[in-house]
């Protein structure tokens, strides 16, 4: 679904000007509730769960910088006609600022986490395949390049 131009909403009165904001605080509320679903999933290491979610995201995230677009384009009419719809969005978006921060803290987390994980794995296993002679890691000589003994690191996706 592709999000509307920013440059085609045009707000002429008090009553669109509502509108918009109603469709703007819904479209954060939205995306709150993905992103705090996403972040409670990685949290709990249930990260296929909390990835199904990904396509609706991205469009709800799509549809509310658009908004963001369209409030900076028409800040004028808005500021006309709906003051105080100004001072709830500023407001909203504060708070949703901090709920994407948390969001991207969470998945920064997990990631390292991850990575952490396999390099140290990784490292286990080539500790594992090299052999010793009087105490210190030594590789017999091949002809095929330093690593050549070394099986490759397989990971299983259906986990």
């Amino acid at each position: 679904m592709q999000a509307p131009d920013p440059r085609a909403v045009r707000i002429l009165d008090k009553a669109s000007a509502d509108a918009f904001v109603a469709g703007l605080m819904a479209t954060m509320r939205d995306l709150d509730a993905v992103l705090a679903s996403e972040s409670d999933g990685v949290r709990a290491g249930r990260i296929r769960e909390a990835m199904v979610e990904g396509p609706r995201k991205a469009e709800l995230a799509s549809a509310y910088l658009n908004g963001l677009e369209a409030a900076k384009a028409n800040a004028i009419a808005l500021a006309r006609f709906a003051p105080s719809g100004i001072e709830t969005l500023k407001a909203a978006h504060r708070r949703f600022t901090a709920v994407v921060e948390m969001n991207q803290t969470v998945l920064a987390t997990a990631r390292t986490v991850s990575e952490g994980l396999i390099r140290t794995l990784a490292d286990e296993l080539g500790k594992a395949s090299t052999s010793t002679v009087y105490g210190r890691p030594s590789a017999a000589p091949s002809p095929y390049g330093r690593n050549a003994g070394r099986a490759p690191l397989v990971l299983s996706r259906s986990l």
